[in-house]
Order: C-alpha cells, then structure tokens, then sequence
C-alpha cells in the first residue's frame, strides 16, 4: 500500500496539473457516483490527508480517493483520454481542457462535502506530513493500549496517519526495537523518538521525490535498512534479515526485522531459511 510520502507526491501531482482549471467533464466508475457530473468546477487544491488523497472543487464538494493497495493517479494531455479510459481497470477520469487525471485501481473513491470531509476522513490521528502535525496527541493515540505491540500500535492509522510498513520497519530498526514488542515496554520517551524519526524520513522522501531511508544518493540504490530485504544480511551486524507475521486478521501485516539488531527472533519464526526476495538488492548488500 502507497505510504504518506506517495500519496503527497501523487496530491502534489494532481495539485499541479488541475488546480486553477475548468473540469470539463468527467467519469467516476463505481455504482454510486455513475451519474455523478463534475464539469463546470474549478479544482480548488488536492491535498493528501494520511493515505488518503481529497481533490476539493468549488461548491462545497470533495473527490475523495484512497489508493489501497494498487491504486494510482496519473496526469495525461488529454488526447489520450479515450485510450485511457478503455482500460477496465480504471475507476475515476477527471479532464480540463490540457489534462486527464486518470485514477486506477482506486481502492475507495466518494464525493463528499468539503465542510463534511470528517465523514471519509474524521477518524484519522494526526497527520506526520501535516505542517500543524500535533506530535503529543499521536503519542498519547499510540500509548492508548499499552499491550498493544509497538508496531500494530504505529500502523493504525486511527492513531497517527501516514505510516505504513517501510515507515514503520525502519524507524523501529534505527532505534534498535523488536516490533513485537508491546507498546508499554517501549516507553512514551522512545515512542516518541521513533514518531520523530519516521515523520523525518516522510519529509526527506517528499523533497527527493522517491522513498528514501538509509540516504544514498544513488537512485538505484537499496535504500533500506530492513524493508524488503528478507534473506539479505543486515547492514550493521551481517545477520540475515528476517520476515514474520504480526497482528490479528483482518489487519494482519508482515514486519521486516533484523533478530539481532531488534532482541530476537518474532514469536512464532522457526529460523527457517528464507530467500531474498526478487528485487536484485542484494548486490547493494
């Protein structure tokens, strides 16, 4: 799923292309806005809440959209709206007279008031991209449930919105900490810290335009501590990098850690070999 600093990037793309003109038509391809219309609308702003992408246009009315796993926005000169929109896999067309933004895959996709976006977005923590990120009211939303493990604790987003697993992953390494460690454990001054460091990581990954973690500067680069690179040793100790199940369906994810670095192997790992995965990282190793 499409992190903070992705859905900002993806907003700031949109935010460019269309905010300022005139939508001369459009097409949103779910069941209940099929006859919605949007054209004779200036776009207003389009702006990234959490995961969450809100397009806000004049007359009080919002487009909202969340990318879910395999959703995207992309801008097109808009010529190209017809070959576009023939593929079955797009939801939403929007298109001035120049562009086409084009929303695949989307995985939640509403019109809303502007003034009543907290129905689609009232639940959300703070926000670590939001300039206003209120950073006391995300760590007392994280220590609420003191049992809770650290990570299932970051990556609800009805605590602090943003994070997803690689901005969760690699704070929790930096800082040396298992992920499956409760929440309580871990301490209001170390949470803190970790909050801090991933809102860092968010806000170096918009201004290079790509997710970056570890800094380097070469594109190509393996730009990770610990994501992504299960069966790879690990960048500070040499020890193999491990996968592991963490929370209960249906929010079930998978955490990368590093067992030495982070106290331990996860509940439940064997310490059965496992195989990098597929994305030739490990010449980076």
């Amino acid at each position: 799923m499409p992190e903070g600093d992705a859905v900002w990037r993806t907003a700031r793309r949109l935010h460019t292309a269309l905010a300022g003109e005139l939508v001369e038509g459009s097409d949103l391809r779910v069941p209940a806005l099929a006859t919605a219309d949007l054209s004779g609308r200036r776009t207003l702003e389009v702006v990234p809440r959490g995961k969450h992408l809100l397009h806000r246009m004049e007359d009080d009315l919002t487009l909202h959209s969340h990318l879910r796993m395999e959703g995207s926005w992309r801008v097109h000169p808009v010529g190209r709206r017809r070959a576009l929109g023939a593929r079955h896999t797009v939801r939403a067309l929007v298109w001035t007279g120049a562009r086409v933004a084009v929303g695949d895959s989307l995985g939640m996709l509403d019109l809303v008031r502007t003034s009543e976006e907290h129905r689609v977005v009232g639940h959300l923590g703070p926000d670590l991209l939001d300039p206003g990120y209120d950073a006391a009211l995300a760590l007392r939303n994280v220590l609420a449930d003191p049992a809770r493990t650290v990570t299932e604790a970051l990556l609800d987003q009805r605590n602090v919105a943003g994070m997803g697993t690689i901005f969760t992953a690699e704070p929790l390494f930096v800082h040396g900490i298992n992920p499956w460690t409760p929440v309580g454990e871990v301490g209001a001054e170390v949470v803190a810290e970790v909050l801090s460091t991933a809102r860092h990581l968010l806000v170096l990954s918009c201004r290079t335009g790509r997710t970056t973690v570890t800094g380097r500067a070469d594109v190509n680069a393996d730009d990770a501590w610990v994501h992504g690179r299960m069966g790879l040793p690990c960048k500070r100790c040499g020890t193999t990098v491990r996968l592991a199940p963490i929370g209960q369906q249906p929010r079930e994810r998978v955490m990368f850690y590093c067992p030495t670095c982070q106290g331990g192997r996860a509940p439940g790992d064997d310490g059965a070999r496992q195989t990098p995965l597929g994305h030739g990282r490990s010449r980076y190793a």
